[in-house]
């Protein structure tokens, strides 16, 4: 089942992202950080276990994001990134935002919902504060995509 997360999935959400991010996957993503945007996120729930993860992070005016979006592998092949990703446009919508956009090292997973390629230059200003604070900044090797949502 999708949910919005809570403070008690926390630790379930970090683990699941940082599992990722040791196989430099995935950014990590500290428990402070976690907790300032818990708004932000969804959960894949089956039984009491947290089994993927997704946030949408709205940046700017009509711009939101996508990202730390993570599935177990064990749970792989049961459509959670797909449930999650579409959780995070019904969000969009919900939201009034027009233009959702992904950092990714699997931009594949993103073109098959309708995201576009575009180069990281075509992105806003805005939502480099946070990439500035990481440690491969500027040597992004992540691919900026979009998707409009209507």
């Amino acid at each position: 089942m999708i949910r919005k997360a809570t403070v008690k999935d926390i630790h379930a959400i970090q683990k699941l992202i940082n599992l990722y991010a040791k196989k430099d996957q995935m950014l990590p993503r500290s428990m402070n950080e976690l907790y300032e945007n818990i708004r932000d996120f969804f959960v894949y729930e089956k039984g009491r276990h947290v089994l993927g993860c997704c946030a949408l992070h709205v940046t700017w005016g009509n711009l939101a994001e996508v990202k730390s979006l993570a599935v177990f592998k064990s749970a792989r092949k049961q459509k959670i990134g797909s449930l999650l990703i579409k959780a995070a446009f019904e969000d969009a919508k919900r939201l009034k935002v027009r233009r959702i956009f992904a950092l990714t090292y699997l931009p594949e997973f993103f073109e098959r919902f309708g995201f576009r390629k575009v180069g990281h230059a075509d992105l806003p200003h805005k939502i480099w504060s946070e990439c500035i604070k990481c440690v491969k900044f500027p040597d992004c090797e992540e691919t900026a995509l979009v998707k409009d949502i209507a």
